[in-house]
């Protein structure tokens, strides 16, 4: 049967969640391919690396016209990034061949989709420790803080490696580590940053693939064919939808199809999917009742002010009125 509308469709679908919360390609698309679609573990990397190499241009694109990108971090990160992502290709075939090595590379995957949900439950709380706590917040993230060149190094040659082996991490993972490295960054400069260092990266891995005959060019192709117009809605939504909700939303996918890659049983995926969603759960409760007690503080706070206005009003009239013309 030809599955070429449904991998489209696919394709849309993920490319819709990335441009909605900049998290999830490689995560996302990799496991479908494996699990809906039938293909093998490392087709399938090869071909989502493939394909990120011409969707992720879109994102990058828009950061660099907005000012957003850190070249200095960008020219750090590249020099370790570029050679592990090819080499974690190489590394990844020295697991073996045939069918045993295609379940390792489900173990490889199913593991680093779980270090994925880590790496996103920590930006999320990351991000809320900022909205909430920061000193100032804008102001106090500094665009020009000091780069950690060190770390900065360790960031590109640990994320490139995780990235060559498994197309999972450029979204999830290294801008987490970012977040670790240099907290005072904007948060719109860590992911301008990502999404630019990440095209060499992701092309370095994708063309170690390439050399090595696991990338799918023909299935890369039809990827983008929902991927790109994906991406692209997504960013337009983003700014009208709630993109923590979607956020959570993935969290709790990308549990449960890291611990089927990794071959649990049905009972300890659903168990792992609710103890992801609970989180999630917790913190829209709490927003709601946030949301309604300043709503009724601003409530009250405006009817303080209109019964005093109220109250003077007559007076200031009272006192108008007897002042000498």
């Amino acid at each position: 049967m030809d599955s070429t509308g449904p991998i489209v469709i696919a394709g849309a679908l993920v490319g819709f969640a990335v441009g909605l919360t900049g998290m999830g390609g490689g995560a996302l698309m990799t496991p479908i391919m494996v699990m809906v679609f039938g293909v093998n573990p490392t087709a399938a990397i090869g071909s989502d690396l493939a394909a990120s190499v011409f969707m992720k241009p879109f994102g990058a694109l828009v950061h660099q016209r907005a000012g957003t990108v850190r070249w200095d971090i960008v020219r750090l990160l590249l020099p370790t990034a570029v050679p592990a992502a090819c080499g974690g290709v190489f590394l990844l075939r020295a697991l073996g061949d045939g069918d045993d090595v295609q379940q390792r590379v489900k173990y490889v995957v199913g593991a680093a989709l779980l270090l994925a949900v880590a790496g996103m439950l920590a930006r999320l709380w990351l991000d809320r420790r900022r909205a909430v706590g920061g000193a100032g917040s804008e102001d106090a993230e500094d665009a020009e803080v000091r780069v950690r060149p060190v770390a900065t190094l360790l960031i590109g040659l640990v994320g490139g490696v995780i990235v060559g082996m498994t197309s999972v991490g450029s979204g999830s993972l290294i801008i987490v580590m970012l977040m670790l490295a240099h907290p005072r960054l904007r948060a719109n400069h860590l992911v301008g940053t990502d999404l630019v260092q990440a095209i060499p990266m992701v092309a370095a891995a994708a063309l170690g693939h390439l050399l090595v005959g696991d990338a799918d060019l023909g299935l890369a192709a039809t990827l983008l064919i929902g991927a790109v117009p994906g991406v692209l809605l997504g960013s337009l939504v983003s700014s009208r939808v709630a993109g923590g909700a979607v956020r959570w939303a993935l969290v709790v996918l990308l549990t449960g199809s890291g611990l089927s890659m990794l071959g649990a049983p049905s009972a300890v995926i659903v168990l792992g999917c609710l103890g992801a969603a609970l989180p999630g759960a917790a913190v829209a409760v709490r927003d709601r009742r946030t949301a309604r007690l300043r709503a009724a503080a601003g409530t009250a706070d405006r009817s303080a002010r209109e019964d005093v206005a109220g109250r003077t009003g007559p007076i200031a009239s009272a006192s108008g009125a007897r002042r000498p013309r």
